[in-house]
This record gives C-alpha cells, structure tokens and sequence, in this order.
C-alpha cells in the first residue's frame, strides 16, 4: 500500500493496543482475593468477553435498544457470574470490574509506535465499541496519544455496522477510501473495507492467551504489521 494515500489511521483498542485478558483477569482475581471468592479468573474473563458479539450483534440489528459498552458490559457480568459460582458478588464488586474496561493495560509496543505516528502527517484516533469516556480514561490509563478519540457510540451503534465507520469518516472530514482501519480482528477490517477503508492487520496471537489457535488476517487486507512501531515504519512518508 502506498503510504501516500491514506490520510488517516483509525486503531480498533479493545485487542488491538490493550491486553483486556490479562488486564481484567487481574481485576477480578483481586476482586476475589478482596471478598473471598475463588474461580478460574481467566476463564470468568473468556466467558464475560465471548458474550459481546451476541449482545452487540443484537444492538446492531435492531433486536436490542441500543445502549452504552459500560451497561452492555454489566448486563453481559451479570449473565456470567452465575455459570462461575459468583453470585455473591454485589453491587459495588460488579460496578468496579465494569469499570476494569476503562483500565486497560497497553501491549507493550503500542505506545511507541503510536508515539512515532504521531511524528508523521496522519491524523491518528481510535475508533472502538468502548464509548467516547471509556476511551478517554482508558487512553489515558495506558499511555495511548491519539490525535482524536472516536468511538462507534457517536454513530449510536457498534461495529460492524456499516455506519460506525462512515461517522468516523465523516467527522474527520475524509473520504473513506482514504482512511485506515487498523485492527487484528478480521471481521472489523472486512467491514470496513466494506466501506471503502484501506485496511492493516496487526496480529495479537496472545489478545485469547497463549493457547489460543491462531487468526489469519483477511483476505485483501491492504497491509499486514507485526506490531505498531512496524506499521508506523510502512506508513512514513
């Protein structure tokens, strides 16, 4: 791809630039050690996280009013706790772990490729399900400069809906052919392609833990970057 025709990077978070396994695994693990509770802390987070498809799947259809990632995220706990025996969590406990999805840890390389992007010509921002707040504190919490935050909420649906991507457009004022989507999660770069966005993987074959099977990036995908710096490094101009 040639780096000349993009005028703007677009980075998926949730996966992408932050470890949510590790970093909300921790949250309940201490959560647990706080109140007394034992579980499979890794596998409580596997389960809450493989139900946000479903849920945001029934949001974008129309099935589900649509409503902020934080009660989305409560409403998805509060389904999973029980299967995990942990039912005695109250109210306080399930607030702070939704909480957890603000804090975020960074994967190691994201900020210093994000750092060295910022010293180019693209506009840079994220453009995640977490609501415009979310990202802000979680950017924050994580070392994360972005030019702007954008979220799917300023389109009053998630991704993969079509316009979640074509409001991120817009509001920078480019076209979307134009745009780069960044992301290691294949469905999230076919959509946008779907759209007209010029399209990069990154892979993060430890985003499930390490026995995870691993993602292949989609096919026609414009650009494929080990890491962040890397990206960066093919998109200087």
């Amino acid at each position: 791809m040639d780096a000349t025709e993009v005028d703007a990077a677009l980075f998926d978070v949730f996966g992408t630039m932050t470890d949510w396994r590790s970093s909300v695994t921790a949250e309940l693990a201490a959560v647990g050690a706080r109140t007394g509770l034992t579980a499979d802390w890794a596998g409580v987070t596997d389960d809450w996280r493989r139900l946000y498809r479903p849920y945001l799947g029934k949001i974008i259809t129309g099935a589900m009013p649509w409503r902020p990632l934080d009660e989305v995220h409560r409403l998805m706990l509060d389904e999973v706790l029980p299967r995990h025996g942990l039912d005695a969590l109250g109210e306080a406990e399930r607030a702070e772990l939704v909480r957890a999805w603000h804090r975020l840890r960074a994967w190691p390389d994201a900020a210093a490729g994000l750092e060295s992007l910022h010293q180019g010509r693209l506009i840079t921002g994220t453009l995640s399900n977490g609501g415009v707040g979310l990202l802000a504190r979680l950017t924050k919490h994580a070392g994360l400069r972005f030019d702007c935050i954008l979220s799917a909420e300023l389109a009053r649906s998630y991704k993969t809906d079509p316009r979640v991507y074509l409001t991120a457009a817009g509001l920078l004022d480019v076209e979307p052919h134009r745009v780069l989507m960044v992301a290691c999660h294949p469905d999230d770069l076919e959509a946008a392609a779907r759209v007209g966005f010029r399209t990069a993987y990154i892979p993060r074959p430890l985003e499930w833990g390490p026995d995870a099977p691993p993602v292949a990036p989609p096919s026609g995908v414009d650009l494929v970057a080990d890491d962040v710096p890397a990206l960066a490094q093919a998109l200087r101009v």
